[in-house]
């Protein structure tokens, strides 16, 4: 059974944002406000939460708690949450398992977003959408939610921005029961290849077999006379039981590492962030590995100073002066910041998809649009005036601002072009 857990209350808050800083947090409170009916209640909220009324914060499997004090009384706010079901869980595993790098982007505190596409194609919704929150308080308000209920969930997007582990608590999991179904898993490996009767031939000595093996693996089956032994078998009959995976390795702070304790040179002080960096790349490698996932994009010198920009704003400077492009690299960042490798490739290349894919996602912007529109389609672009569409090589539409003569990333990528397109309305 998953356990609650306690936040402390968050002190007064000066200048921060109650709309969260990372494209999850924000989700969320899109979600509350798209509920609400009121905006006053949502001002209070936001002054509820910055000026530190809320009390400790107690997550739980479909539900979010806290005391928010009043001037006049304390009232006890509580906000309820869909918990996904047992075969929901074993699909989303299933995707975080699918794609390098997943694994070990949740344990550094980020949600990818292809993660969240993948889990909500395979039915799984991670992200609360309008009418999924459920707000309700002691005070004696009838708005939902009412302004003690709307700064816990301000509260929560700060909360979410620290960990996503806190999003799935809420869908039912707790980090501790997550990781180890998942190390599980990984250490039982890949399952052995199915074998169907018709891979199954007769023999003087019996059936043959013959395994499934990837590409270059010649069928995966070694032959004896009319009988196939599967190469797995031969490899074991030599060598004896392999070893078992070796378990994934815990994540690496900058406190942990040999080099943060040592005093570097002058031209060396980022060293730190560098090892880190190549500890936290080799623990994903690992990961994909272990669980058979796909392998990280092959990235160019370019493509790697953006990431690392992006990842780490302490290379920022470093890395504008050794790329000589300043105004380029900004804008990778953000790029990469909204929609990761396939962000990028987007930014800075145009390539062909299927003409029918151009031409349903036409349809469905024009069709949810509220005025009739003009797009144009060109390679994996629709461009309508100042605003354009661009389709990922993963299946997600990025949408594009034309700021001064320079198309911008305005936003995160998604599936649905319309909804894609919908993001640029808050411009």
């Amino acid at each position: 059974m998953s356990e609650a857990r306690g936040f402390p209350a968050f002190g007064v808050q000066r200048g921060r944002s109650t709309r969260g800083k990372s494209w999850w947090a924000r989700a969320w409170v899109q979600a509350m406000e798209d509920t609400s009916l009121d905006s006053d209640q949502l001002r209070k909220g936001r002054r509820y939460a910055n000026s530190g009324q809320v009390g400790t914060i107690t997550i739980s499997p479909g539900r979010i708690a806290a005391t928010v004090h009043a001037p006049q009384d304390s009232y006890d706010a509580v906000v309820l949450v869909d918990r996904l079901s047992d075969d929901e869980w074993r699909r989303f595993l299933d995707q975080v398992g699918a794609r390098a790098g997943h694994i070990a982007a949740l344990l550094d505190g980020e949600m990818p977003h292809d993660l969240v596409d993948a889990a909500g194609d395979a039915g799984v919704p991670l992200l609360p959408g309008i009418g999924d929150l459920d707000p309700s308080c002691t005070c004696d308000s009838w708005e939902l939610p009412c302004q003690h209920a709307a700064g816990l969930c301000y509260q929560v997007a700060w909360l979410l921005d620290e960990d996503p582990f806190v999003l799935l608590l809420m869908r039912g999991r707790s980090r501790e029961d997550l990781l180890d179904e998942l190390q599980q898993r990984m250490s039982a490996g890949p399952r052995a290849a199915a074998i169907s009767p018709a891979d199954e031939g007769s023999g003087p000595d019996g059936p043959s077999r013959v395994g499934h093996g990837g590409p270059g693996a010649g069928g995966g089956a070694l032959r004896r006379g009319s009988i196939g032994v599967l190469a797995g078998e031969a490899f074991a009959s030599a060598v004896g039981p392999l070893p078992e995976p070796p378990a994934m390795p815990t994540k690496v702070g900058l406190d942990d590492l040999v080099v943060s304790g040592t005093q570097a040179l002058a031209e060396l002080v980022l060293l730190p962030l560098l090892v880190l960096d190549a500890a936290r790349r080799a623990r994903g490698q690992l990961s994909a590995l272990l669980s058979g996932g796909a392998e990280p994009w092959v990235l160019d010198e370019w493509q790697d100073a953006v990431r690392l920009a992006a990842d780490y704003p302490e290379l920022g400077e470093a890395l504008r002066r050794a790329t000589g492009r300043p105004a380029e690299l900004a804008i990778g960042v953000q790029a990469w910041s909204y929609g990761g490798a396939p962000g990028l490739d987007v930014l800075e290349n145009s390539w062909s998809p299927e003409a029918g894919e151009l031409a349903r996602a036409r349809v469905e912007v024009q069709a949810a649009a509220d005025d009739p529109i003009e797009l144009t389609a060109e390679g994996n672009r629709l461009t309508a005036g100042g605003r354009q569409l661009r389709l990922d090589r993963v299946g997600r539409w990025h949408p594009y601002r034309l700021d001064s003569d320079q198309w911008m990333p305005a936003g995160p990528p998604d599936r649905d072009p319309a909804a894609a397109f919908a993001v640029q309305d808050e411009w």
